[in-house]
């Protein structure tokens, strides 16, 4: 079993009571389900700064690019010390081993993206900011999985966030113990396929970087590789991407599985790209005949296993 993730977390949303009016934002499926998985590191920016429970709401104001943190009816300027706590806590969790962090929607500290900006003579806002702690921790840390927990009720931007916070967990225990050289191909090859369902050009591009580097520099190597891993996983796997790989992977049974089986499992695949049938169904046949036929090679893909089965991911057509 793999060690527990380290995510960093706005400490509301773990039913901390942090915020303006002394209440919190319990979010039950990152505490009682994710937090199965995760330690959290929770932090709150505006606590961190210093500011007391309860206190004067405040909100962005100014240029969506470079706004200030300002309370809504004393007009209090706060954004110099926010920038303040954002440097010292952001060295802070250099040390913590992240594998990626979900912010508080909406917040102007933060929130990650549509947060409201208020033009500085009044008017009506619009929501084109990023709260203030939000920008500089993902300047600080631009490969790391980041979410807001609004987002993560849609089931395909939270599957794409949880494989990619595994998928850092894996790297980083790959890299902090000191790998040799060939231990990045048997990384690699462990990912292919999972690779494959998010980006055939990166798929191709990291194929080429990795037969190079026994030749190349290996810190290099793997400082490209990280960016590409990341980059990669960034864009969400599609029906029809996930389509290819299944037909990929069936292709290792072809002198195992009978007529009317190979017919099954295209069945099967068909009604998932069709939006009849979720992931799961075509995946734990697969799983199948990958322990029947002892296909060692499929037995060791991160695609079929990424994340725990508990977690439901696969679940939703």
């Amino acid at each position: 079993m793999e060690p527990k993730l380290i995510l960093g977390i706005s400490s509301c949303l773990l039913g901390h009571k942090v915020r303006y009016d002394g209440g919190h934002k319990y979010d039950s499926w990152l505490v009682e389900t994710l937090g199965n998985y995760v330690d959290y590191v929770p932090v709150c920016p505006e606590v961190g700064c210093g500011l007391p429970i309860p206190r004067e709401a405040m909100r962005l104001v100014g240029e969506a690019s470079a706004p200030r943190l300002i309370t809504q009816k004393t007009l209090i300027d706060h954004t110099d010390r926010m920038q303040q706590f954002c440097r010292a806590e952001i060295e802070n969790l250099r040390s913590k081993g992240l594998c990626g962090y979900i912010f508080k929607s909406k917040s102007p500290s933060s929130g990650m993206e549509r947060v409201k900006v208020y033009p500085q003579k009044g008017g009506a806002a619009s929501k084109t900011g990023v709260g203030l702690f939000a920008r500089a921790f993902m300047d600080a840390f631009p490969l790391l999985p980041v979410e807001e927990e609004g987002r993560l009720h849609d089931p395909v931007l939270r599957e794409n966030f949880i494989e990619r916070i595994f998928i850092m967990n894996r790297w980083l225990q790959f890299k902090n113990a000191n790998p040799a050289p060939g231990a990045l191909m048997e990384f690699h090859t462990r990912h292919k396929l999972l690779i494959m369902a998010h980006s055939i050009v990166h798929y191709r591009s990291m194929g080429s970087l990795v037969a190079k580097s026994s030749v190349l520099p290996l810190s290099e190597v793997l400082q490209e590789y990280e960016l590409q891993l990341m980059t990669a996983t960034k864009k969400a796997a599609t029906p029809a991407r996930h389509q290819n790989v299944l037909l990929h992977i069936l292709g290792y049974f072809k002198k195992d599985l009978n007529a009317f089986e190979k017919a099954e499992l295209v069945e099967l695949i068909d009604k998932y790209k069709a939006g009849l049938l979720p992931l799961i169904v075509p995946i734990t046949l697969l799983n199948h005949y990958v322990h029947k036929y002892a296909k060692e090679y499929l037995a060791k893909q991160v695609y079929l296993s990424p994340h725990p089965l508990e977690l439901k991911l696969r679940n939703h057509c």
